[in-house]
């Protein structure tokens, strides 16, 4: 970590700087700015005094902003060291990161709010609420802190660079949309990621899913459908209510007919919900028409909500099998973390019941 910073910086720091203002605050000549973006976005460095091309005093001058402005307050592992998650915390408000360890891929799953004001009942997150928004250098410091346990990590079982980053941790992405562009543009500028590894998650806001094909680098969107009509999503995206699907599917016309990448559709199968067969013959004729798309089903993760429980895994099968059948290319995929709540928003929800403490707390400092 790096020294507390001013109470007049930014919540993301350095991070939260554009060039102008970088610029401003490192002084002449100009070339440290670059040499500052490279300690900063590249190397993923916690403290400006690891900058050690730097003058002394303007390595102290940029450690009093902060290079890593998130405090962690609790981590855990599972499946056998490839997924690993945070809590964070940063300027009193908290929220998720999970790291997720492939051989050919790392994926971080970064948080945009600290809760989430979208109150989806099977969701722990919004389960406990809004808290506030994340900066984009709050977003862009998740990936860094990722970064930095890879190389720590460097077991040969992953890259030891981050490679993709999806935007499906705590929070609406496209509720904080003008953060949400600003952690894009850095995360594929600076920090080096292609776009096309990078994925911004939505319940479905019509007129953002429009102006992201403009305002952003061109992204993966992935749509949380998680029901094949409006009665029943009415129940599960509160927000449905205000923007019903077909308003969300035609946005997402115009978002692939304006240039967009194909758009992928998360579906989390709950028991006796949304999992049938009849809903899986709906939700295919529902998403023919936008061909090609490409629909991610998962159980969904147990919360402590007892009306929502995972499918079991022959109607996930079953479900998947059925879309595939019905002309739409679909995946199900495999829950990573669950001992480890490795869902958005468990960690938080359920830390006092893992017995998770500070680092600080477990080392006995004071």
């Amino acid at each position: 970590m790096s020294a507390h910073p001013d109470v007049s910086a930014p919540p993301g720091g350095l991070l939260d700087l554009d060039d102008a203002a970088l610029g401003e605050l490192v002084g002449p000549p100009h070339y440290r700015v670059a040499q500052v973006k490279r300690w900063l976005y590249e190397r993923a460095v916690a403290s400006a005094h690891d900058m050690t091309d730097l003058p002394a005093e303007l390595r102290t001058r940029l450690d009093r902003i902060g290079a890593a402005p998130l405090t962690e307050v609790a981590r855990t592992s599972a499946d056998d060291g490839a997924t690993h998650k945070w809590l964070f915390e940063s300027r009193g408000a908290s929220f998720e990161t999970v790291l997720i360890r492939y051989p050919d891929r790392a994926t971080v799953c970064v948080s945009s709010q600290a809760g989430c004001a979208q109150a989806c009942p099977f969701c722990a997150t919004g389960q406990s609420g809004f808290e506030r928004q994340l900066s984009a250098g709050e977003i862009v410091a998740q990936v860094l802190a990722a970064a930095r346990e890879l190389r720590a990590i460097d077991d040969g079982r992953s890259p030891t660079r981050v490679s993709n980053v999806v935007f499906m941790g705590m929070g609406e992405p496209l509720a904080n949309y003008p953060a949400v562009v600003s952690a894009v543009a850095k995360l594929c500028g600076p920090v080096g990621l292609s776009a096309r590894h990078v994925t911004v998650s939505t319940i479905g806001i019509p007129d953002r899913i429009r102006q992201m094909t403009t305002d952003m680098a061109p992204v993966t969107l992935a749509v949380s459908l998680h029901a094949p009509d409006d009665a029943l999503r009415d129940r599960l995206v509160p927000p449905n209510r205000r923007w019903p699907i077909r308003e969300v599917l035609a946005a997402v016309a115009d978002h692939r007919a304006a240039g967009g990448r194909r758009v992928t559709f998360e579906y989390t199968l709950m028991d006796g919900v949304n999992d049938s067969t009849d809903q899986a013959h709906a939700l295919a004729a529902l998403l023919r028409p936008l061909r090609p798309v490409h629909v991610n089903a998962i159980p969904m993760n147990a919360t402590a909500d007892p009306a929502f429980r995972p499918s079991p895994a022959a109607a996930c099968r079953s479900f998947v099998d059925t879309l595939v059948a019905g002309g739409v290319n679909a995946t199900l995929r495999r829950n990573r973390g669950a001992s480890i709540d490795a869902a958005c928003g468990q960690l938080f929800a359920g830390r006092a019941r893992l017995g998770l403490r500070r680092p600080d707390e477990e080392s006995g400092a004071a």
